[in-house]
């Protein structure tokens, strides 16, 4: 990621996946450490992306078929319609086979 502030290159997220990793870090290390990872995240090139009836089709589609958790649905579902590149670590996109583009961290 810091490698795409360096050269500007955008990221997306969509909006639930924003508040998903917002509900975690505060979970697990409290409302501080939430906000100032927000802060720390900040000077990143992460376009939110609304969610729409069109993306919440897809995302349900992609749960539906391949039984993603659901929030993890929209970043899948935003990777397929904006056919872009899907970076995670999360072990759950094992789930999708080869039907998407992703970069395992």
């Amino acid at each position: 990621m810091y490698k795409a502030a360096e050269s500007r290159r955008s990221l997306l997220m969509s909006v639930v996946n924003w508040g998903e990793a917002y509900y975690a870090i505060w979970r697990a290390h409290g409302e501080k450490a939430a906000n100032t990872k927000l802060q720390e995240a900040a000077p990143l090139p992460i376009e939110l992306v609304d969610v729409d009836a069109q993306l919440a089709r897809l995302a349900a589609s992609l749960k539906a078929q391949h039984n993603l958790p659901y929030a993890d649905c929209f970043a899948a579902a935003l990777a397929q319609s904006k056919k872009a590149i899907l970076v995670t670590s999360d072990k759950d996109f094992g789930l999708l086979g080869g039907a998407f583009k992703a970069l395992w961290l």
